[in-house]
């Protein structure tokens, strides 16, 4: 059983959630769980569960709830956890497995230990990072830690996403980078050091004039709102872009002024700060320890005091409006946020030579290692009977006697964008107790879509398992193109270092049902998403605020998306970033053309039209010219006798589309095609035959 704070106050069993209800005892449990392992004042609970003004009866009230909770843990099968009523009040004992509070700590300490290697930082900290699921403790209503609690724990979680960004610049990574500056800067306006990320970010990936543009953007914010100039760093690289002058090593400047080490702040695992950072971040320890609760330092340049009390105080940002970067292979595991990285300046040497950026400065495409560590999905719903079912098959004892090379577990395909990955990736994190060699992922595509060859991920299997543990070990061979490029890893004499308890997970657009034919397995087969599953989506997407604020509207998203995981997925990330739009308004707005406003304007790849082209490049042409002919004719076309006056496609070429995941089961009829699919389909040849007729 697990404590979850990042998000709603939950109680979470593998992949059981139950999220508390707004309650006294949850405002207790949230209070305790913040300062775990530490002693909390019963007059600082009493003003956590009832706020400053409380009931005469207060005291005893407390004891109540304290024994509401004891009971919620009994029903629940809580263990290793146990509230203690100690001299002066309360104590809660937590660790790393049991709250996903301290897990991230820890998690970020051990990233802080990486800087020399910032690759395997970089995905450690994506892996904290993916702990947060959600709107910070929503259904705690307590006045007093949405006051002292809730900002804190935002400022750690954006200390740490401004360290991934300062680490993808530093990698030369700018356009993953720009992902989530795109976002941050929005939800953030007044945040400097991330329009900075931003504006270098598209300075070196060659987008002079979009960087300008950013930086008066800023500046007009600064000056409207808030009445101040905008940083001197922040002018030296608008400066700098001016004079089309090369800004030197990729984010060296950045990394080394947020690298460990360099008066970061280290928390250990009850909250207390046992360091001082610098003094664009520096913090003064005041735990909640009898009476006292953090505090900014009085002292520190640039510091705000702490927020007068009140009984309707504004929630800070939601920080997981942020979305947790996982287009490394997703990551997931006292205690230590990341100092929040000072501007890195930008030195403008007198009399620079003007002209355009440099290769040395430029971002180039990142080297793709294709093997690295699972990372966590964020907001992952739905595919419970799915899940429950991989985690059996892989956690079973490995198999005896002849076969037991043969490492093969499941294989689960589906249509591009259902979500295959997600469920791999989600899966293998939660049997993790079962593989302690470690479990990695291999990216059997490269960037630019080409297969990679056997050999060469063998290759690069062979260093990854070289550095894991004794023991099993679990390999997620994700976006595999066909059978012939997997068997070589599931022989005897495949990747060094695989032995009999290897277990792989295989994901892939096709069937691939040849390989279970000579390697046996088991299949999952991925279909789009129930209508509750959608809406789950949403809920733990965008909150539950503002989902059940407007239930129905939410329920004819889900329809217009067509319970599609691609596309719900795309829609929350474009709802994300703008807060104020009403949902009723989103589904007038997405309906006019969803296949246009399905995709991230920031990060075109990132839409529901390029997934599905992506898919029918990978076709025999013959295949995606009868693809093309069933999307765009009748129904009857997929059904075995066909239109009177036509006759059926082949069975052999219906066949052969299913598997490639193009065709879903039917009913009506043996296959259907899914409505984004079939609208995609005839708009891109509407746009075909725009271009060449003749006028």
């Amino acid at each position: 059983m697990r404590f979850q704070l990042l998000g709603p106050l939950a109680l979470a069993d593998g992949p059981d959630t139950v999220v508390l209800q707004p309650s006294k005892p949850a405002n207790l449990l949230a209070a305790l769980l913040l300062n775990a392992n530490s002693t909390v004042s019963a007059g600082y609970l009493q003003r956590a569960v009832w706020g400053e003004e409380q009931p005469a009866t207060a005291k005893a009230a407390l004891q109540t709830c304290v024994l509401r909770l004891r009971r919620l843990f009994a029903k629940h099968g809580v263990t290793g956890t146990a509230i203690e009523a100690v001299p002066g009040g309360y104590r809660i004992v937590a660790g790393p497995p049991t709250l996903d509070l301290l897990a991230y700590r820890d998690q970020v300490r051990r990233a802080t230990a990486m800087d020399r290697d910032p690759e395997a930082e970089l995905y450690t900290l994506r892996d904290a990072l993916s702990l947060w699921q959600g709107a910070l403790l929503a259904n705690v209503r307590s006045a007093v830690l949405h006051r002292d609690e809730v900002p804190r724990l935002a400022e750690e979680r954006l200390r740490v996403v401004e360290r991934v960004c300062d680490l993808l610049l530093g990698l030369g990574r700018c356009g993953e980078a720009l992902v989530d500056l795109w976002t941050a800067t929005r939800v953030y306006p007044g945040h400097e050091r991330f329009h900075e990320q931003l504006i270098e970010a598209l300075y070196r990936s060659g987008r002079q004039s979009q960087a300008l543009a950013e930086y008066r953007r800023v500046k007009d914010f600064l000056r409207e709102e808030l009445g101040v100039d905008p940083s001197p760093s922040l002018r030296r690289l608008e400066l700098s872009i001016l004079r089309g002058e090369e800004l030197g090593p990729v984010g060296q400047a950045a990394l080394a002024a947020s690298a460990p080490g360099q008066a970061a702040p280290v928390v250990a695992a009850s909250g207390e700060v046992v360091g001082s950072g610098s003094a664009s971040g520096a913090v003064v320890s005041r735990v909640v320890r009898g009476e006292t609760v953090p505090q900014p330092d009085a002292e520190t340049p640039g510091s705000e005091p702490a927020p007068a009390p009140g009984p309707d105080p504004v929630p800070a940002p939601d920080p997981a409006t942020i979305p947790t970067p996982v287009t490394a292979p997703a990551l997931t595991s006292a205690p230590a946020p990341v100092a929040a990285p000072a501007p890195a300046p930008v030195t403008v040497p007198p009399g620079a030579a003007t002209g355009a950026p440099s290769a040395a400065g430029a971002c180039a495409p990142s080297a793709d290692a294709g093997v690295g560590p699972v990372p966590g999905v964020p907001h992952f719903t739905g595919r419970a009977a799915e899940a429950e079912a991989m985690a059996a098959r892989l956690t079973a004892p490995p198999p005896t006697g002849p076969a037991d090379h043969r490492a093969l577990a499941v294989v689960v395909s589906g249509a591009p964008g259902i979500g295959k990955s997600a469920l791999a990736q989600h899966v293998a994190r939660q049997v993790g107790d079962a593989f302690p060699a470690g479990r990695l992922l291999v990216r059997m595509t490269r960037a630019d879509g080409e297969p990679r060859t056997a050999d060469e991920v063998a290759a690069a299997l062979a260093d990854a398992l070289g550095a894991t543990g004794e023991g099993r070990a679990l390999l997620i061979l994700d976006d595999v193109v066909d059978a012939d490029q997997v068997r070589p890893l599931l022989t005897p004499g495949g990747p060094p270092g695989t032995g009999p308890g290897l277990a792989v997970v295989v994901t892939s657009r096709m069937g691939l049902g040849g390989l279970i034919a000579t390697h046996g397995g088991w299949v999952q087969r991925l279909t789009a998403f129930t209508e509750a599953e959608s809406y789950g989506l949403l809920l733990a997407a965008l909150g539950a605020e503002r989902v059940e604020a407007e239930p129905e509207a939410a329920h004819r998203l889900t329809a217009v998306c067509g319970h599609f995981p691609a596309a719900l997925r795309i829609l929350t990330a474009r709802l994300l970033t703008r807060p104020g739009l009403r949902l009723a308004d989103a589904v007038d707005w997405l309906g006019d053309d969803p296949l246009a406003r399905l995709t991230l304007t920031d990060s075109p790849g990132h839409s529901v039209t390029g997934l599905f082209d992506r898919a029918l490049d990978r076709l025999d042409p013959r295949l995606s010219q009868a693809f093309t002919h069933l999307a765009q004719g009748p129904p009857e076309l997929l059904a075995d006798g066909g239109p009177e006056h036509e006759g059926p496609v082949p069975e052999a070429v219906r066949e052969q589309l299913a598997d490639a995941g193009l065709l879903e089961d039917g009913p009506p009829g043996p296959y259907r095609i899914h409505g984004l699919l079939r609208a995609h389909v005839r708009r891109t040849a509407r746009i075909r035959d725009r271009r060449t007729e003749k006028v």
